[in-house]
């Protein structure tokens, strides 16, 4: 709970740089966080991580190569994302907009939801996707590995930047189509080191929209599986 020099210096912040909502711009108040209480209300949730199969899920398992004998792969996010509704703004302002903070507190959000699954609640190592390097260095940051920080602390998991690694540097997704954005990722991905006991390993990316389903995280974790459980099929 925020003391009451805290909401005082809040209060002074807001009069020098007012924060606002990404949804709706309003202002916010002393006792709003990213998103204003209307806004919250109504955040479209996808409630995936309360099932074991979900349509996310499904076009995931579907997509993944080489899945013969593999379990099921769980999947989930934290809302529904459209193109002309304005909850847009929330993964916009953590990919293009600086926002850090926002991205932090909305994978907290998603970390409580994953921490109470039965399917997600004993994840024990948290995987960003990387980003190229250069692209991580023009954009000061990795979006997923903030997502994957604060899920990680949320679940009690350890979060893992030094495992899964980008060979090479590929076209932005956002101008490709599916099977383009497929073909652009393949054999991008590799991994820099085994780590024994690994039990139940949860990859993040940030990939927004329902047609753009992530080719990275379609990608990635046939290297992870082979490289973490290289002579028996487990759950990742």
């Amino acid at each position: 709970m925020m003391t009451g020099m805290g909401k005082m210096l809040l209060a002074l912040g807001d009069l020098l740089m007012p924060r606002t909502c990404p949804v709706c711009g309003r202002p916010l108040g002393l006792n709003e966080r990213h998103i204003c209480l209307y806004c919250a209300a109504d955040l479209p949730l996808t409630y995936y991580w309360e099932r074991s199969h979900n349509p996310m899920a499904d076009r995931l398992n579907a997509a993944l190569p080489d899945q013969e004998g593999m379990p099921y792969a769980y999947a989930a996010a934290l809302f529904f994302y459209d193109e002309d509704v304005p909850y847009k703004m929330i993964p916009w302002k953590l990919k293009y907009g600086n926002g850090i903070g926002t991205g932090r507190y909305f994978a907290a959000m998603l970390g409580r939801y994953l921490a109470g699954s039965e399917w997600f609640g004993d994840v024990d190592t948290v995987i960003p996707v990387p980003l190229h390097w250069a692209r991580r260095w023009r954009r000061g940051y990795n979006q997923a590995a903030v997502i994957a920080r604060a899920v990680a602390g949320v679940l009690g998991a350890e979060c893992r930047e030094d495992i899964l690694v980008r060979r090479r540097r590929t076209t932005t997704q956002t101008r490709l189509g599916g099977d383009a954005r497929s073909r652009n990722v393949k054999g991008a991905f590799g991994v820099a080191k085994r780590i024994p006991g690994m039990r139940h390993v949860l990859l993040v990316d940030l990939r927004p929209g329902r047609r753009r389903r992530s080719a990275s995280v379609r990608s990635a974790p046939p290297c992870l599986r082979r490289s973490a459980f290289p002579s028996r099929r487990s759950p990742l």
